[in-house]
């Protein structure tokens, strides 16, 4: 397990450990991930700390390793380009060094935590043309309050639809590039080596042991921390993008059907790892606010360039292959959240 003593990382040993797997643990403690020291254990797992662009330490990591599972990575949008070297040494290369040892010692599973960044916008279809892919929105548009992707070819407005696995890639952030990148580079190994690549992109993750409020964490430790502050949570554009926000013990449970997934033979497949239950960042907000007892979110009308307006994922095939539905709804799982631990 890479990225073992990190926040979906910590859940998914659990649940491997709970179901009666052996697991190592290996981890650098990116400071993007860490701001405390490595923890000694996870369930009881020693964490090596590796850098997985050192080969030698991969390669003794991987003594008697039947299955990967790749977690490791640099997350969200970050701070400016200044991180883009960071992302691409971080996401790509140590991949590819990973990939590499893996290929030399025989190690032919691995379980690959993508992103549904990779898909830039979501699914969305034209009343006269169809089925057809937005291009990235204008800063004018935004600054204009116009967040709506519309027809490239008429601008007429769009309807938004579930995205499926099939849908063609179009990363529009660092981040999303360097998960197309490592999602292009286990297929090429999949298919030099005869190995076999489960690629879970997971949707908004949320749960407990989120990192605190850093240019890395994701939406809802963000609205965590702003109302453990007696702060209203503050929501860009109109608060209607719309997401599907996955509870992290439902990730964990996606990987441990991927890795119980032995009979699917060689070759590479992607999953939606999803609610199948899709609601806007404004409702995420409102229901934090609420479970907390603290202030209403306040929309703001501000805007990233490189968020995307909806992307809102079909589980079917996750469900029809792995066997894996997600069991936990947004009222539950956000009830549990509101009061869990983050991490420091």
């Amino acid at each position: 397990m890479t990225g073992g003593a990190g926040f979906i990382g910590t859940h998914v040993v659990r649940s491997l450990r709970d179901a009666g797997h052996d697991v190592t643990i290996v981890d650098v403690g990116h400071p993007a991930a860490h701001r405390a020291p490595l923890p000694a254990t996870v369930a009881g797992v020693p964490v090596d700390r590796v850098d997985l662009r050192d080969p030698t330490a991969v390669t003794a990591a991987l003594s008697g390793v039947e299955v990967v599972v790749h977690q490791a990575a640099m997350v969200g949008l970050g701070v400016d380009l200044d991180d883009l070297p960071e992302y691409v040494g971080c996401n790509d290369l140590g991949t590819a060094v990973l990939l590499s040892r893996m290929a030399r010692a025989g190690v032919s599973r691995l379980v690959l935590a993508s992103s549904m960044v990779v898909y830039g916008e979501g699914r969305y279809a034209c009343s006269r043309h169809g089925a057809v892919r937005p291009g990235p929105r204008s800063a004018d548009d935004l600054a204009g309050g116009r967040f709506e992707a519309t027809c490239p070819v008429c601008a007429a407005p769009l309807a938004s639809d579930l995205v499926t696995e099939d849908a063609a890639l179009d990363p529009r952030s660092v981040y999303a590039a360097t998960k197309v990148a490592q999602e292009h580079l286990t297929a090429a190994w999949a298919r030099q080596t005869g190995g076999s690549v489960t690629a879970l992109r997971y949707h908004n993750v949320y749960g407990p042991g989120m990192p605190r409020d850093t240019p890395y964490s994701g939406v809802a430790a963000i609205f965590r921390s702003a109302l453990a502050a007696g702060r209203s949570p503050r929501v860009f554009e109109d608060g209607r993008q719309r997401r599907d926000f996955v509870h992290v013990s439902d990730v964990a449970a996606a990987n441990l059907a991927a890795v119980a997934a032995t009979g699917r033979g060689p070759g590479w497949r992607a999953y939606n790892v999803a609610s199948g239950r899709p609601a806007t960042i404004g409702e995420m907000a409102a229901e934090l606010a609420a479970a907390t007892g603290g202030p209403p979110p306040t929309v703001t009308g501000e805007f990233r360039l490189g968020d995307v307006r909806h992307v809102v994922a079909s589980p079917a095939r996750a469900e029809a292959e792995l066997g894996f539905r997600a069991a936990v709804g947004l009222a539950e799982g956000v009830a549990g959240f509101a009061t869990a631990p983050l991490r420091g």
